[in-house]
């Protein structure tokens, strides 16, 4: 039986990625260091949801502490890492960039270098549509990206050279995967989606960067998951794009379907866009159809409303949590 090692098991991501493995029968070792960048009570609330399940051990661990990995990797033997763990966030980066750096780029070196000691022979690894920056959308794989506009895409970038690196010289299979727009039910608290939900909700003011006619990709957690777990078949290494295949939205529909599903009307407060912003995020995902066989199902206003219910069903957990 398959054992895969989830960094940042306890994210909006990595929790569902984890459901999925359980429920295939895979073996999930799980890593996360509940960090405080939003409220870890979001994350302790998806762990419940797996804890006592078969096959699933939780560890309480930091990436960057080389001593407490190498136990990790010591104590089990993995067929494959789904590296998760990382700072998101693209202006909370402008605050924090040693904190940035050090997760997400040292962070993915002690992966790597592990995986090099112990043989590991698969690495899948989350990057950022935000790479893109400075190109013209739809974004495909081989576009130029070495001009970030952020410190996270910067970071993003950075962790992407060294497993081009790891690659060569020692043959890891590594598949890179380009996340756009993740959304869907207990996201993360500094996504747009999840301010809007919250505060429409409790009649209050929304924040708007820009006019609101920025398009993106918007994707469904679940279709990211069964993409990045395709991927752990896939050998060599690959860069490909997990997106919403065509489903392109203005921020302004977004808000729109949350006003009609809450039946509340947003009062809005607009703002200066950012430069690192990117105007609109869309990917090509040919590349994640012909490899990974891996195309999206969910559609956008089904997705949102799937996670406007969430935040209902659950609306005084939501309404205690603090927002970045």
């Amino acid at each position: 039986m398959k054992t895969i090692l989830v960094t940042g098991v306890a994210g909006f991501i990595g929790a569902r990625i984890a459901d999925f493995l359980l429920g295939s029968g895979t073996n999930v070792v799980g890593v996360d260091n509940f960090s405080n960048y939003y409220d870890p009570r979001l994350k302790h609330h998806r762990i419940e949801q797996l804890a006592g399940r078969k096959g699933f051990t939780l560890i309480n661990a930091d990436i960057t502490d080389l001593e407490r990995m190498n136990s990790v990797f010591a104590n089990s033997t993995f067929s494959a890492v789904i590296h998760l763990a990382g700072m998101a966030g693209i202006r909370y980066s402008l605050a924090h960039p040693l904190e940035f750096e050090r997760t997400n780029v040292y962070g993915t070196v002690v992966l790597l270098d592990l995986m090099r000691r112990y043989h590991v022979p698969t690495l899948v690894f989350a990057s950022s549509s935000s790479v893109y920056a400075g190109n013209d959308p739809p974004f495909i794989e081989d576009m130029k990206t070495d001009s970030p506009t952020s410190i996270y895409a910067a970071t993003k970038k950075g962790a992407e050279a060294l497993i081009h690196s790891y690659n060569k010289l020692f043959g890891i299979n590594c598949l890179i995967l380009r996340y756009f727009s993740v959304y869907g039910p207990q996201g993360r608290p500094d996504m747009s989606y999840f301010r809007f939900i919250r505060d429409i909700d409790e009649n209050r003011p929304i924040r708007i960067f820009g006019d609101g006619t920025q398009m993106r990709d918007f994707t469904y957690v679940d279709d990211i998951a069964r993409g990045t777990i395709s991927a752990l078949e896939v050998e060599g290494l690959h860069v490909c794009n997990l997106g919403g295949g065509g489903s392109l939205q203005p921020i302004n529909r977004l808000i729109e379907i949350i006003e009609t599903t809450l039946k509340k009307n947003a009062v809005k407060v607009f703002a200066d866009s950012d430069v690192s912003d990117l105007p609109i995020t869309s990917a090509d995902i040919s590349k994640a159809e012909d490899i990974l066989h891996w195309a999206p199902t969910v559609q956008f206003e089904e997705g949102m409303i799937e996670t406007i219910q969430w935040h209902l069903t659950h609306r005084t957990f939501v309404q205690s949590l603090r927002i970045v």
